[in-house]
């Protein structure tokens, strides 16, 4: 076993340079950021492209599996890769996941059917999975504390180009070159961050402490949790008793797993830790399932092409980057921000979808103030996640942040699909208004658990 102990004489120098572009910082940070940019403009671009996906390969009814499938694939990666970094170190997890990834892609923009779409996703997710929580160890490993939250509104900062050309871009490309170039075309682009990142990664091995290895019940739950939310969706689909029965199949797996995955009365509203990691899950899946279904709306009820469209979900994440830059450099406490953006993202929703009935334009300046808390809380949680771990749990909290956060997205993306499918393409708008009262009841219910971030004296 190698123990790393400050492998960085930056962290450890009093009078150093500490900034993120500091000497020993400057290659991680540059690495780092570019695979977030990276993951950001596929995650941007594929909201717009998603209608042109769908007609072009006839899938509408499987129009929220596009999104579904990466993010229950990734629950199950997500796990391996907890208890994987925490007995290995970042390195060559976070590797793997990437390459992972840049199968995904190629399998979805070569892909000759909707189903087979489905699955280039879902291998995405499962890289993706890999490396993001490889990703949130290594900063643990290689940032002193007082710098964390700098490096997570350097992460939010990253989503600014993503966000200004992403869903744009996504769109021009999609509408003249073809939607398949929007994955095929990032593939080279993995190679730059690689070759930043690999001096770093050699030196971030175990923590001093051990590591919380994952043993068989915690894969077991993995598969049971990742299998109970595909059961699920599944069943939400299906007619008559198979989706009552595949429901609550899908209910056990889930009761069965989740609390082996995550802190210790999460479900139960625990304050500090599970708190941290419940609250994740909530906005994640109210804001994100917004986020999906609003290129549908602007696309079907007004008229948006691919473009227009994107450039809404552009505006809005603006306001995730300018809050997140300015709560890295506040002194006020993370749970203030994580409350405040829990707040602003319930009031983002319920503006964007009231706006959806009228204007398409309108939805672009209510979904800044969505997009602004988002920027606030998830850079918050994050850094408050790492603070509340010990460095040998480092790991597997990471990956249970990581699980709170793709399980409620597909859990919540799935429900509002079947929706928005059983109003049918003649009550679209009746079908979107109900998935949008859904996205503010689960954002309200994060308001209320974010006043539970911080443990009693």
């Amino acid at each position: 076993m190698t123990t790393v102990v400050d492998p960085d004489p930056a962290k450890a120098a009093p009078g150093g340079d500490r900034g993120l572009l500091g000497a020993g910082f400057r290659g991680p940070t540059f690495g780092i950021v570019t695979v977030v940019t990276l993951l950001a403009f596929e995650n941007m671009a594929v909201g717009t492209v998603m209608p042109l996906v769908a007609g072009d390969l006839d899938g509408l009814a499987l129009y929220a599996w596009g999104f579904s499938s990466t993010l229950i694939t990734s629950l199950l990666s997500i796990v391996l890769a907890g208890g994987w970094v925490d007995r290995s170190g970042p390195g060559r997890p976070f590797m793997t996941g990437l390459g992972t990834f840049v199968a995904g892609l190629a399998l979805a923009g070569a892909a000759p059917s909707m189903w087979l779409f489905v699955a280039g996703r879902a291998v995405q997710g499962f890289g993706s999975g890999v490396a993001m929580v490889a990703l949130y160890v290594m900063i643990a490993r290689v940032y002193p504390e007082e710098l964390r939250p700098r490096v997570f509104g350097a992460l939010s900062a990253a989503w600014v180009l993503p966000s200004l050309i992403g869903p744009a871009v996504g769109g021009v490309v999609a509408e003249h070159a073809g939607w398949r170039w929007v994955f095929l075309g990032l593939i080279p682009l993995v190679v730059p961050p690689v070759l930043l990142l690999v001096p770093a990664l050699r030196g971030t091995g175990l923590a001093g402490g051990g590591a919380a290895a994952a043993g068989r019940s915690r894969y077991l739950a993995a598969i049971t949790v990742s299998a109970g939310a595909g059961i699920f969706l599944y069943g939400l689909d299906r007619p008559g008793w198979t989706m009552a029965a595949a429901a609550a199949a899908g209910l056990a797996g889930l009761a069965y797993g989740l609390p082996k995955l995550l802190p210790a009365g999460t479900l139960r509203f625990r304050r500090g830790l599970p708190s941290v990691v419940l609250v994740r899950g909530l906005l994640a899946g109210a804001f994100f399932g917004t986020g999906v279904f609003i290129p549908l709306a602007l696309t079907r009820l007004h008229g948006f092409s691919a473009t227009q469209a994107g450039v809404v979900l552009t505006v809005g994440s603006l306001g995730w980057s300018a809050s997140a830059q300015f709560q890295s450099r506040s002194k006020r406490p993370r749970a203030f921000f994580a409350w405040l953006g829990a707040v602003l993202v319930t009031a983002g929703i319920v503006l964007s979808v009231g706006a959806l009935q009228f204007s398409g334009w309108l939805t672009a300046p209510a979904w800044v103030i969505g997009g602004a808390g988002m920027g606030f809380a998830i850079s918050s949680l994050s850094v408050l996640l790492l603070d509340l771990s010990p460095a040998g749990e480092q790991g597997v909290n990471s990956s249970a942040l990581q699980i709170s956060d793709t399980l409620g997205s597909s859990l919540v993306v799935g429900v509002a699909g079947a929706l928005v499918a059983g109003f049918g393409a003649a009550r679209l708008g009746t079908g979107l208004a109900v998935a949008g009262a859904l996205f503010t009841a689960i954002a309200a219910l994060g308001v209320i658990t974010a006043l539970r971030l911080e443990a009693r004296p």
